[in-house]
């Protein structure tokens, strides 16, 4: 993909997350104040909230997909994880904060005084869960071409925010057939779908920080690529490593011990540029040459 069509792709999810959410909020933020409803007043705090991720996520991508420099010579892929890691914890800080206020209202018994939500936030509820669906399968799809962690923990947030809304719905049918409490119980709901979610953001992007291993299938796909290529008989060790969204590999190949320097160094060189051609998201890959037994 051309830097042109990455920075297109990334201005377009970075429109659609801020625009999207910043509506969402102030649709469920009146829906919540005017139909009486304490989940969708949550959830409006939710969607406040991802608009500052949109911000995150979106200075996270651009920087990461500068060049390698002098104070970094590696690239900084790892920002893009340093993002994702901000916007974990920016989730769980979302979660306590929209938890607390439905457990202090199901503790206290205040719900049993609070007028029963009306239409209105039903209504805003619904189309705010069409459109979240809408915005997680556009910002999914460019995530996965963008090989973008932070885009794609973007995606997972708007599909979050998918069901922690129907807990919203379920709150506000439940307050408007007698049952007022399960509007505030929806927001605790709403709470836990967002602190499990901030809670595998962060994990997935401290693993990417942490030189963590690739996937023992995209390990086990490496190795039979390697020996799949001429001059190749046995991989004598592989290791890998996360850096942000790209891979680093350590391989050590086998090739026949009476072969020349020059054809060895062929044969690495050849392997090396197949494995950078097959897999694109590798960063890059050294290849040691044993002589086989």
């Amino acid at each position: 993909m051309q830097t042109i069509d990455e920075n297109r792709i990334i201005r377009r999810l970075a429109g659609l997350g801020f625009a999207g959410n910043l509506l969402l909020a102030i649709l469920k933020l009146c829906a919540g104040v005017f139909g009486h409803s304490e989940a969708m007043v949550s959830d409006a705090v939710n969607s406040f909230s991802d608009v500052v991720s949109t911000i995150v996520a979106t200075v996270g991508v651009r920087i990461s997909k500068r060049s390698a420099d002098k104070s970094h010579p590696y690239g900084h892929e790892r920002l893009e994880s340093v993002a994702s890691l901000l916007l974990g914890l920016l989730l769980l800080g979302t979660g306590f904060t929209v938890g607390k206020g439905g457990v202090d209202t199901i503790v206290s018994g205040h719900y049993a005084a609070v007028p029963a939500p009306g239409v209105l936030a039903l209504v805003i509820a619904l189309v705010c869960i069409a459109v979240k669906e809408g915005m997680y399968r556009y910002t999914r799809h460019y995530a996965t071409l963008l090989q973008s962690s932070a885009f794609m923990a973007q995606a997972l947030d708007h599909r979050s925010d998918v069901f922690s809304t129907l807990g919203s719905v379920v709150g506000i049918v439940g307050s408007m057939l007698g049952f007022p409490v399960l509007d505030s119980v929806a927001a605790v709901v709403i709470c836990l779908f967002i602190l499990k979610l901030g809670l595998s953001v962060f994990w997935n992007a401290l693993k990417d920080l942490l030189d963590t291993p690739m996937s023992d299938e995209y390990e086990e796909a490496i190795r039979n690529f390697a020996l799949s290529n001429d001059g190749v008989l046995a991989v004598d060790a592989l290791r890998t490593r996360r850096f942000g969204n790209k891979a680093y590999i350590d391989l050590e190949i086998a090739i026949d011990g009476t072969t020349t320097l020059a054809d060895a160094h062929a044969v690495a060189e050849s392997l090396h540029d197949a494995i950078e051609e097959r897999f694109p998201n590798v960063k890059h890959i050294m290849i040691h040459v044993n002589p086989a037994a």
